[in-house]
């Protein structure tokens, strides 16, 4: 076997790793993606040198920082764009080998002419504004971009066809991917005006570069600008580097100073804020919530894991569940209440407490799916302000017995539900008793005959042994008919505690549950 590389040590023995611009694909190889490995910090925006289907089985999160360096490689597409059109490159290495070649390297002028930029997102809208602001007309191809979005920037949505067949130069801004892989090859060229020109600085698999080398052999390409390639570093005999048509650079899309310093300091605060369990919105393999909405949804986040793990560990054996109904009460609509982040979290609580396997909102899903445990949502829409996103959520688990029978429902299920009450998840019903208790801490259930001196019996018991109470609740049916109490404390009780409070006379049933 061979020795591992600094990478791979890193990724076994750390719980992070950063991961510069230019980290060889597939530094991390699934077999290093394993505990304690939590965070990937890309450096940057690609993350094609990660394998996030191992990243996202093993519960790695993968982070990028997506905004720093969008600035820094939109003025690098266009400083390429206009070097290439006026020939700076060439123009100033014949200068410095003593030439005087001002007829040779006369260029075209942009004012006016057709620009067409390839995959619209952060990048490709800045490229276009500043675009604008050299004359040119501006379209661009993205199956993704909001089409109101580009209208304000005065870009035009155009189809692939259009886009080919109608610009002067074409400029790339999408990811590598399996549907960009080669995306420019000689089928695409030869659709394309001739004499256009192309600029690549988003990846350099998403070009053929002998097909490009054709073109630009052929005329159907006048010229290209190219800061990525297929393999980086390029050979030193490529023919497309030492093309006299092309005008290259080493990757430099977002070497400025201004770009690196933003993006340690974007990466290395995701990761931070990952290592401590905060939400990242920069996650590349988890669901992603815009921050102002992770922010609105935080104290939501918590009751769902808790619920989940409350409710899991009622069920009779402590596994076993296969059917899971989750229920979001809110006055917003449907599209207004991104719950995928809610689902994880809870399916995160249902699954932890039973798994041997580390379970996070990165790999909740996939666990789930592997342990065959289903779970369908239902939302209810409520009358009333939609200032608050969630009134309530509701976890009921299907076709299982209970170790504490009172958790069972009218309709069978074990039901637990919770809300958020100045910004505490609270647990405010457990099967048919409505009760109301903060989640912190741990939780003592029980059912009880509804007689008095019953709450300071149970506090006596947990008094004498030095098991502080935090919170108490009695939820009942009727006056005299059974109840129960729900009882937050700050230690786990011993299990001789537990076995005197049984001991209280008209004490039912109890259950011990960690939080």
């Amino acid at each position: 076997m061979a020795a591992p590389t600094p990478t791979t040590a890193a990724a076994t023995t750390h719980h992070r790793i950063l991961l510069p611009s230019p980290t060889p694909r597939g530094a991390l190889a699934p077999a290093f993606l394993r505990l304690p490995l939590r965070v990937v910090g890309r450096a940057g925006v690609g993350i094609d040198n990660v394998d996030l289907a191992a990243a996202t089985e093993h519960g790695c999160l993968v982070v990028n920082a997506p905004t720093a360096n969008t600035v820094a490689a939109a003025e690098h597409g266009i400083a390429l764009l206009t070097a290439m059109a006026r020939n700076i490159a060439q123009a100033d290495a014949s200068l410095k080998a003593g030439k005087w070649q001002r007829n040779k390297y006369v260029g075209v002028s942009l004012v006016g002419k057709t620009l067409a930029i390839l995959g619209f997102g952060k990048v490709g809208s800045e490229v276009a504004r500043r675009a604008k602001g050299l004359g040119m007309h501006v379209i661009a191809h993205d199956p993704y971009a909001s089409a109101d979005r580009a209208r304000a920037i005065g870009v035009g949505l155009v189809s692939m066809e259009e886009a080919m067949t109608t610009a002067d130069f074409i400029s790339l801004h999408m990811p590598l991917t399996p549907a960009t892989d080669k995306m420019l090859n000689d089928e695409t060229f030869a659709k394309m005006k001739k004499g256009v020109r192309i600029i690549n600085v988003a990846r350099g698999g998403v070009i053929d570069e002998e097909a490009l080398v054709r073109a630009l052999d052929s005329g159907i390409v006048a010229q290209a600008a190219l800061d990525v390639f297929t393999k980086e570093p390029p050979a030193a005999d490529s023919k497309l580097v030492l093309h006299e048509n092309v005008t290259v650079t080493p990757h430099l899309g977002a070497s400025t100073v201004e770009a690196q310093e933003g993006v340690a300091i974007e990466i290395a605060e995701a990761v931070i804020g990952a290592l401590k369990g905060e939400l990242a919105a920069s996650a590349v393999n988890a669901p992603m919530v815009p921050a102002e909405v992770l922010s609105e949804l935080a104290p939501f986040v918590v009751l769902a894991e808790k619920l989940g793990r409350l409710a899991v560990q009622l069920v009779a054996g402590g596994g076993g569940i296969k059917s899971v109904k989750v229920t979001y009460a809110s006055a917003r609509a449907p599209d207004d209440l991104d719950t995928r982040l809610l689902r994880a979290m809870i399916t995160k609580g249902l699954i932890e407490p039973i798994s041997s396997v580390f379970v996070n909102l990165v790999n909740a899903d996939f666990t789930a799916k592997q342990r065959g445990v289903r779970i369908t949502e239902e939302r209810i829409l409520l009358d009333g302000s939609p200032e608050t996103p969630i009134d309530y959520i509701q976890v009921q688990i299907a076709n299982v017995e209970s170790k504490f029978p009172s958790a069972i429902s009218e309709t069978g299920e074990i039901t637990v539900e919770g809300r958020v009450k100045d910004g505490v998840p609270h647990l405010t019903k457990v099967g048919a008793f409505q009760v109301d208790v903060s989640l912190e801490g741990s939780l003592i259930l029980c059912r009880q005959v509804d007689q008095p001196g019953m709450i300071g019996s149970v506090g006596s018991v947990l008094g004498e042994e030095n098991v502080n109470v935090s919170f108490m609740s009695v939820g009942r049916i009727a006056p005299r008919k059974h109840a129960v109490m729900a009882i937050g404390v700050d230690e786990e009780p011993s299990k001789s505690t537990l076995t005197k409070i049984g001991e209280i006379p008209a004490i039912e049933e109890f259950v011990f549950l960690k939080l």
